[in-house]
């Protein structure tokens, strides 16, 4: 089961004091902390999107199928997923530095083999690996957190995390657009691969360990199953992992449409396509500095996230009566501004929901780790093929898979979280 508050025993004191001097030793390093953290966070939508200019140069250059170039974003996204489960546990037994270096180095060779690649189905096999070995950073980033910070200190840090990993989606396929002026889609590989070799190297001579040895676990693969299986056994931990996973696939789903929303429905030219997506991503980032410097702290995070909850239930049912013509005929205007305000959400939503749930957790923040990140990217990549079931010339899919998320993930608060408010707000006040 998640841990609990229990009374002080001489070994939960031995524990603490060996926990508090690691946690010490690596929030000295302050703003190199938070870099190489960010980075690790960065390096998957680095790794996903730097590469989608080059898609229809990769389809001249292997001579293969636009569809099966495709699956070379799927297999990495699915071994982003995949690889979480694998790597969390992991870093709980064997401490988050070794998984994490080991992790490191086979995404660098994963890197180097896609730039080699002879064809297009060993492309497809080399991004598999690259995302199981890139979720180490995704996994343990998120574990470090949990092991350094508590409460309201560690819903902050994720606010920060959320800046980077807002902003990172954005600026990769411009230095991808950018990269092939000078380059192929191998030059992008080799790019990637430089920019992994220099975190490998910052973390190998900058990261210390941060949990001790006193709280890892012993145990093999029975072990992490076990850990994974109490986890889930816990109510609250399974709520807030639900609501964060079903909220993150109306975020899906606004990734997956609105190309085809705002150019092919709405007229919108590629530039303009373009201006959006960036406002709703810096809406994105000031909703989750909002969130961190001003409101973690001073509201309950509980609180915080059910009012974002509540906004993106309310952009997203806008945004379908304006798609099936509840409201007329509308124009770009307000489905614009309805998509800022859902996807702005997020920016609360989103960090709150996985500092809660690692507020459930303390000795198997890595098997924690693994079960947040899997089931978002599991749902979202569920989510993410529903908004096209009628085809490009029509909002309405796109809005029900929101809505739906969106409720779906407010039932999960309110019907399994909300028992726990009370603690968790006695917590977040005493950290």
């Amino acid at each position: 089961m998640a841990e609990h508050v229990a009374a002080p025993t001489p070994e939960r004191e031995k524990e603490s004091a060996s926990r508090g001097a690691a946690g010490r030793a690596a929030r000295r390093t302050g703003v190199l902390v938070t870099l190489v953290l960010g980075g690790l966070t960065a390096t998957p939508p680095l790794a996903m999107d730097m590469y989608l200019p080059s898609l229809p140069e990769v389809t001249r250059s292997l001579h293969a199928p636009a569809a099966t170039v495709q699956l070379t974003l799927t297999a990495c996204l699915a071994g982003m997923a995949l690889g979480q489960l694998v790597v969390g546990p992991m870093s709980d037994r064997w401490g988050r530095r070794r998984p994490l270096l080991t992790g490191l180095a086979v995404y660098l060779l994963a890197t180097v083999l896609c730039a080699l690649a002879p064809n297009v189905e060993t492309l497809v096999a080399f991004r598999l690996a690259q995302g199981l070995a890139g979720a180490a950073g995704i996994v343990i980033a998120r574990a470090v957190v949990r092991d350094l910070y508590d409460g309201v200190a560690m819903a902050r840090f994720f606010s920060t995390l959320m800046l980077i990993s807002g902003v990172a989606p954005i600026v990769a396929p411009l230095i991808g657009g950018q990269l092939l002026r000078v380059t192929d889609w191998r030059g992008v590989f080799v790019v990637l691969t430089v920019l992994g070799a220099v975190l490998a190297a910052v973390v190998w001579l900058r990261l210390p360990e941060t949990l001790p040895p006193a709280e890892r676990h012993v145990g093999g693969v029975g072990e992490a199953l076990r850990a994974m299986r109490g986890l889930l056994a816990d109510l609250p931990f399974t709520g807030y992992m639900l609501t964060g996973g079903f909220a993150f696939a109306a975020l899906f789903a606004y990734i997956a449409a609105s190309p085809f929303v705002v150019q092919e429905i709405y007229g919108a030219s590629p530039q303009t396509f373009s201006l959006l997506f960036g406002l709703n991503s810096v809406g994105l980032v000031v909703a989750g500095q909002v969130n961190g410097k001003l409101l973690v702290g001073r509201v309950s995070l509980d609180k915080v996230l059910a009012a974002g909850l509540v906004v993106t239930v309310l952009a997203a049912t806008a945004l379908l009566l304006m798609a099936t013509g509840a409201f007329g005929h509308v124009g770009l205007a307000p489905v614009a501004a309805a998509l800022f305000v859902l996807v702005s959400a997020m920016g609360v939503t989103l960090p709150n929901a996985q500092s809660l749930a690692l507020l459930r957790t303390r000795h198997a923040a890595g098997s924690a780790s693994a079960l947040l990140g899997t089931s978002s990217f599991l749902v979202g990549a569920i989510a993410s093929p529903l908004v096209g079931v009628a085809g490009e010339h029509t909002a309405v899919p796109m809005a029900v898979v929101q809505l739906a998320g969106s409720l779906v993930a407010l039932t999960c608060f309110m019907g399994m979280c909300r028992s726990w408010n009370t603690r968790t707000s006695a917590e977040g006040a005493g950290s």
